[in-house]
């Protein structure tokens, strides 16, 4: 097991002092997280993660069985393609009730969270599709796992995942709810969960568009509706680059979906609205 490590690591630091390489060094930090951190474990640590979520940041969820049901429709058909490049990943969705954080997060193991905030600021089903298939996107390319190795340590989230660490799990929470460093993805791992998000909404149905038309909105809002609403920009900052990088993802690959309307996000937003 060491061995196989110190031959990873190796490989990784080579591929990253090589220029033009930046997929097979994504590819070797994705085999590095395979090999510290196993699906199995991941679901333990995102079960653990979810416990403190409830337990001490006080997350509330959504009761309405109607609003949680049609946000779980919406991500099936996204994340049946999710499970194609990821087999191994049991997904979970949670609706978060906080209307004033535009936000949306997914932790080891196939938990995904989306606040009623991002519900309420999305305009079609494909904004909010394409927003959940982005985040299914960090799940396939292991970027929490990844990160948790690089901020903890590797014997600190292996006793996480064990269940052997509650501090450890408990700083992981915190840093997931706040947006957090393990929520800040690099450059080369947003545009990773762009392309897997793109494709993702696009085999579902959905108009890839629609991530980029939520880009723009934001964007057009930002300074003008509080940090409540900028949560997700902080994380998943967008910019024009970017923004024509999944332009050009969804033309290279001549992604195509026909959803591009609100569908039944109307009347999920106005229930949500009536309280």
């Amino acid at each position: 097991m060491q061995r196989i490590l110190s031959m990873l690591l190796g490989l990784t630091l080579a591929m990253g002092l090589t220029a033009g390489c930046t997929k097979q060094r994504i590819q070797a930090e994705k085999a590095i997280a395979a090999t510290l951190i196993s699906d199995e474990q991941e679901e333990d640590l995102g079960k653990q993660v979810k416990q403190e979520l409830e337990t001490k940041e006080k997350v509330k969820y959504v009761q309405d069985a109607a609003v949680v049901d049609y946000v779980r429709s919406l991500s099936s058909p996204i994340l049946r393609q999710a499970t194609k490049d990821r087999p191994g990943v049991k997904w979970k969705i949670n609706v978060i009730d906080d209307p004033k954080t535009v936000n949306a997060f997914a932790t080891p193991g196939g938990y995904l969270y989306v606040y009623t905030g991002l519900i309420l600021a999305s305009d079609t089903e494909a904004e909010l599709a394409g927003v959940m298939a982005h985040e299914a996107g960090h799940v396939v390319g292991r970027h929490s796992a990844r990160a948790m190795v690089n901020t903890l340590g590797l014997q600190a989230v292996t006793q996480a995942a064990l269940g052997k660490n509650p501090s450890a799990v408990g700083t992981i929470a915190a840093q997931l709810v706040g947006g957090g460093t393990m929520l800040a993805h690099g450059r080369g791992e947003e545009i990773e969960a762009d392309e897997y998000g793109a494709r993702y909404a696009s085999g579902a149905g959905y108009d890839p568009r629609g991530l980029i038309t939520f880009f723009q909105k934001l964007q057009a809002q930002q300074g003008g509706e509080g940090p409540g609403f900028m949560k997700w920009l902080s994380t998943h900052p967008p910019n024009k680059d970017r923004i024509a990088n999944i332009q050009k993802i969804i033309s290279q690959n001549n992604l195509r979906g026909s959803n591009n309307s609100p569908g039944g996000l109307p009347a999920i937003k106005q229930k949500l609205g009536a309280k």
